[in-house]
C-alpha cells in the first residue's frame, strides 16, 4: 500500500510539474482526449563521456555519428561527436550575437535554430559550410527542432510545435500538445521517435511522448534520477537533448553542462521504480 501511494503521488507531481506555465490560450479547437498520459521509467544500457561545458541544446543522430548544438551567447558551436569517446571530431563557433538552440539533420543539410534573433542557418553536414539561413515570423522564439523525413518540427517555448516547410523553412501550420487536462508548454528539444515527437520539457525532469497527428500527450518518461548520476558542480543545469540511434534502437539524453550522455531503453514505470 506505502509503495502504491509512492507510486501515484510520483505519478501526479510528474505531470504536475510537466504542465507547470501552461498556455490557456484557447487559439485552437483541441480534438477530445480522455487519455491521461502513462508514465514511463528508464533502464540505462550505456554511459559515455560528454563535455562537461557543453551547454546542450540540439542533439542528433545521422550516419553513425552525433550531432550536438551547443548554446550561449560567445560560446555557441555545432559540432560532430565520436559518441562513444566524446570525442569532437568537427566543431564550427557560431557567430556570437546569436544563441544556438535546437537541430535537425534532413537529407545532408542541418537545420539549426537561434533563441531571440528569428533567424536560423543550414549547414552542410559533411563540412559544416553554411548554404542558408532563413527567419521565422509566426512563432515566438527558437528552441527545438526534429524531422519525420518529410517535414520539420520547430517548438518555441509556447504551446506550439510548429510544421515547417524544409524547402522554404515557412511555417505551415502548427499543433498543440495537450493532455486530458491542459496544454502543455515549454516544450524544449526535440526528437522523432517511432512516429511520435519526444520532447523535453523546460525545467522538468520528463520528456513527453507526443502524438503529431493530434497533439496529445500519451506518455511521460520520468527522468528525475538521472541529474545524480552526473557530476555535481556550480553550472550544472537542466536535463536536455534527446537522440534516436536507428541503429541501436536506443535513446540517448543528457544535459546541459553534464559530463554524462546516457544510453537508455524506456520501461513501464510501477511501484514506484
Amino acid at each position: 500500500m506505502i509503495k502504491n501511494n509512492i507510486y501515484n503521488i510520483t505519478v501526479t507531481l510528474i505531470i504536475s510539474l510537466l504542465l507547470i506555465n501552461c498556455n490557456d490560450n484557447k487559439s485552437k479547437v483541441l480534438p477530445k482526449n480522455n487519455l491521461t498520459p502513462t508514465v514511463y521509467s528508464y533502464e540505462i544500457i550505456n554511459v559515455y563521456p560528454h563535455d562537461i561545458n557543453a551547454y546542450t541544446q540540439g542533439l542528433e543522430f545521422y550516419n553513425g555519428f552525433l550531432y550536438e548544438s551547443i548554446g550561449r551567447y560567445g560560446k555557441s558551436q555545432l559540432r560532430k561527436v565520436d559518441y562513444e569517446s566524446g570525442e569532437v571530431l568537427n566543431a564550427k563557433n557560431i557567430n556570437k550575437k546569436y544563441f544556438a538552440e535546437g537541430i535537425t539533420i534532413l537529407d545532408d543539410l542541418i537545420y539549426l535554430l537561434s533563441w531571440r534573433e528569428k533567424v536560423g542557418f543550414i549547414y552542410d553536414v559533411n563540412n559544416f559550410n553554411m548554404i542558408d539561413s532563413f527567419s521565422y515570423d509566426k512563432s515566438k522564439e527558437g528552441w527545438g527542432l526534429c524531422n519525420d523525413g518529410k517535414n520539420i518540427y520547430k517548438s518555441d517555448g509556447t504551446d506550439k510545435i510548429w510544421i515547417l516547410d524544409p524547402k522554404s523553412m515557412k511555417e505551415l501550420d502548427y499543433i498543440q500538445p495537450h493532455t486530458n487536462k491542459r496544454k502543455l508548454a515549454n516544450i524544449n528539444e526535440l526528437e522523432w521517435i517511432n512516429d511520435r515527437i519526444y520532447g523535453n520539457i523546460y525545467m522538468a525532469d520528463g520528456i513527453a511522448i507526443i502524438n503529431p497527428k493530434n497533439g496529445v500527450v500519451e506518455g511521460v518518461i520520468d527522468l528525475s534520477s538521472l541529474k545524480e548520476k552526473v557530476t555535481n558542480h556550480k553550472d550544472l543545469d537542466v536535463l536536455n537533448g534527446i537522440a534516436y540511434n536507428k541503429t541501436t534502437n536506443s535513446i540517448f539524453v543528457t544535459g546541459k553542462m553534464w559530463d554524462k550522455l546516457f544510453e537508455i531503453k524506456i520501461i513501464p514505470k510501477t511501484n514506484g521504480k
